[in-house]
């Protein structure tokens, strides 16, 4: 006589939307930061490995839980920095690893406007 299988689940689909949105939780002190950069007349190339020269570093420390770099896809010189950080803390910390001080020692001759912004997860 055959073994039987094991009953599946109903559905894959709802039980990977369940332990996907299991993954997207944040903990409850999380901040998102937004950051717009515009480059400089003709500093683009330099801002961008600027910025890329902080992507692997950041991505490193604690409590960074997501750091990622864009490019406007109609504005070659504008760059988004979306960084997920455990709390505002974490965050400060980053503000004085040694990379990011390289970065904030350089901005000035690169960047032509930054906008920056705090967010907090809703839902």
């Amino acid at each position: 006589m055959a073994k039987r299988r094991a009953k599946q689940p109903t559905s894959r689909r709802s039980s990977r939307k369940a332990s996907s949105a299991a993954k997207r939780r944040l903990p409850e002190e999380a901040v998102t930061l937004t950051v717009v950069l515009s480059a400089k007349e003709g500093m683009d190339g330099a801002l961008e490995a600027e910025l890329r020269a902080l992507v692997a570093s950041t991505r490193c420390e604690e409590g960074c839980l997501t750091f990622d770099l864009h490019r406007a896809a109609d504005s070659p010189g504008t760059f988004l920095l979306h960084e997920v950080w455990a709390s505002r803390e974490h965050h400060a910390r980053h503000r004085q690893a040694p990379h990011f001080l390289r970065w904030n020692a350089r901005k000035g001759a690169l960047l032509a406007s930054r906008d920056a912004s705090f967010w907090k997860l809703v839902v």
